[in-house]
């Protein structure tokens, strides 16, 4: 099993050895998938709350740190696999990702996404922007992988470093609107995040 990751630094990311598959799933009429990025989930007799499990599923990744202090905490939601924010946590709750057409999706269970969000600033002022998890697709900027860092962006914002992150209070992970490690928010750490597709979490 092959994987990758980057260290941090600086907007631009060496691209990994195995690069993200990417293609785009069927919709519904409203734009919902009904796919996984790569194929259609398979019909499973799992119980939704063992879902998707300890073993990753296909055409998805784990997403995490590498930097200390939290070195290989791993992108999830609170609560576990259900609407709420994002969090860079225990590796046992670890959720799976992928990014689909600028959607950031977390698969919680058969066929079901939750959605990466985040809300317009309230002001120039303002710092970082929190990242929830929800059942409606976000409306604000676009994710993606650059190498295996995932990004944020948003024409209305010009940030000095797209794959520049936060985690503050109780592990919430935020987007870090400034630079990389300068002027950090008090209560934060800068952190960039990477997705993983190890078979298990390490």
């Amino acid at each position: 099993m092959h994987y990758s990751q980057c260290m941090p630094g600086t907007a631009t990311t060496t691209p990994p050895s195995t690069t993200p598959r990417t293609t785009t799933p069927s919709t519904t009429p409203t734009g919902t998938p009904t796919g996984t990025p790569t194929t259609t989930v398979p019909v499973t007799t799992t119980a939704a709350a063992g879902y998707p499990g300890a073993t990753l599923q296909n055409g998805y990744y784990w997403i995490r740190a590498v930097e200390s202090p939290n070195f290989h905490s791993y992108l999830q939601s609170k609560p576990t696999k259900a609407a709420g924010p994002a969090l860079l946590a225990d590796r046992t709750t670890a959720g799976q990702f992928n990014v689909v057409s600028g959607q950031l999706v977390q698969l919680v269970a058969p066929s079901t996404l939750l959605y990466g969000n985040v809300s317009p600033p309230a002001n120039s002022s303002v710092a970082k922007l929190a990242l929830t998890f929800s059942t409606t697709q976000n409306t604000f900027g676009t994710f993606a992988f650059s190498g295996d860092a995932l990004t944020w962006s948003v024409s209305s914002i010009n940030r000095p470093n797209l794959s520049a992150w936060l985690v503050c209070d109780a592990q919430t992970l935020w987007i870090n609107l400034g630079p990389y490690a300068y002027n950090t928010p008090p209560g934060c750490v800068d952190e960039t995040i990477h997705y993983f597709n190890g078979a298990t979490v390490d």
